[in-house]
């Protein structure tokens, strides 16, 4: 099968991807997955680089007409990576409120997608077995309506368990560390196709 224009050359190239972790809690297990994915990455041509969502103000349409400033700077940090990756718990079956913010203050004011045409991915992890399966429905949902290329397989639902990723991000389980350095293999050729100019 013949690869699309300059796909080629694109599938060894290097992209940053900055991630959102949508927890603000110290102790977040999904911050810990974060910092696991962070340590793989580079195993696999991506360079992850956290875009902070506790900052943001709660978006209102009273700042179109003229964007705070954290809000402008959280917009160019996406605007500046090749992909975005968000990394979620899920609250009450649904995406936490502080993540939909951040996407909302993203996609505003009208006009100023900052997600429009770029490549994402979600995974998350939970103690429960469904492994925030419904909350990354729920930002698929979200991403395409931003029109954002998003990756739909392979969906990566994980359970923590005790131990399973330390603080330090390092990944106890062999099984575990190896499907997602192959989830973030995924990614990479993803962020490629969805980069690659169309000839």
């Amino acid at each position: 099968m013949e690869m699309p224009c300059g796909l080629e050359a694109k599938m060894t190239t290097t992209y940053s991807v900055g991630y959102l972790v949508g927890s603000l809690s110290s102790t977040s297990i999904n911050r810990r997955l974060a910092t696991a994915l962070k340590r793989l990455a580079a195993s696999h041509n991506l360079e992850l680089v956290e875009i902070p969502i506790a900052p943001l103000p709660f978006y209102s349409a009273d700042f179109d007409a003229n964007y705070p400033a954290e809000a402008r700077d959280f917009k160019t940090a996406i605007e500046a990576v090749d992909a975005v990756l968000l990394v979620t718990p899920e609250y009450n079956r649904s995406v936490p409120g502080v993540l939909k913010n951040a996407l909302d203050i993203a996609s505003r004011p009208w006009g100023e997608n900052s997600f429009a045409g770029k490549p994402s991915a979600v995974i998350g992890t939970s103690i429960g077995a469904i492994g925030t399966a419904v909350a990354q429905q729920h930002l698929r949902s979200i991403l395409s309506f931003l029109a954002s290329p998003e990756m739909a397989q392979p969906e990566a639902y994980l359970q923590t368990t005790d131990g399973l990723i330390t603080d330090d991000g390092e990944i106890t389980n062999e099984g575990t560390a190896e499907f997602l350095g192959s989830w973030l293999a995924a990614f990479h050729t993803h962020i490629a196709k969805s980069l690659a100019p169309v000839s």
